[in-house]
């Protein structure tokens, strides 16, 4: 019930924040490109680091997962390999990445019930882990634009799928921002402005104009 009595400046714990999720990225391989229809390919994988460069921006933990890589998928994708230089992705060989042990004991070890997912097919790889998660307690927060499926119909049912079962669309810069959420937060501030200039189009080019004719910390 309403009480306006409550009411005060704060933000929701609907949120997602630096101290509250987990980013996974799931089967973002050559294979699985080849297949993808749903959207520009190249946009995808732009998409797909910038969310990377979010994670390590603001020190979220990230989750990098392939499957069958030796065998047919391939590498991870390069450009988000090495965003994450230090870090091994956990291959498997079961479609629903849920279903694989190791996967599933990394984001537990996190601590974080906030799951920012991202990933290749939308109706495959992301439906499956998307709904055992969900069904599990976790909170899913599906990064549209850094996915794709085979047909643009296939990654338009899969998402809603998922939020018939409870996921939350999202872009990724829409979680770059809400992450960082206050202009005033200095020590992130540089890094989502590079990120921002580098990966987020337009609205990148509009910061390089700003910073130019406005001065260094016009804001984003």
């Amino acid at each position: 019930m309403f009480d306006i009595a409550q009411v005060h400046a704060g933000p929701s714990s609907d949120l997602l924040t630096p101290d509250n999720a987990v980013m996974l990225f799931v089967d973002h391989q050559p294979q699985m490109f080849f297949g993808t229809g749903s959207g520009d390919r190249a946009a995808i994988i732009n998409s797909t680091v910038g969310l990377g460069k979010a994670a390590r921006a603001f020190d979220v933990p990230a989750v990098l997962t392939t499957v069958a890589a030796e065998s047919f998928s391939g590498p991870l994708l390069p450009q988000l390999a090495a965003v994450f230089p230090d870090q091994k992705p956990i291959d498997r060989t079961s479609m629903n990445a849920w279903e694989d042990e190791a996967l599933v004991e990394a984001v537990r070890a996190t601590g974080r019930k906030k799951i920012i997912l991202s990933g290749l097919w939308t109706e495959v790889c992301l439906v499956l882990p998307a709904l055992s998660a969900l069904e599990q307690g976790y909170e899913i927060y599906v990064v549209s634009d850094a996915s794709g499926g085979v047909t643009p119909a296939a990654h338009e049912h899969a998402l809603q799928r998922m939020i018939a079962a409870g996921a939350v669309p999202v872009t990724w810069v829409q979680v770059l921002l809400e992450l960082q959420r206050d202009w005033a937060r200095t020590e992130t501030y540089g890094a989502v402005m590079e990120i921002v200039k580098e990966h987020a189009g337009a609205y990148g080019l509009g910061v390089v104009y700003a910073q130019t004719v406005i001065g260094a910390h016009a804001a984003g």
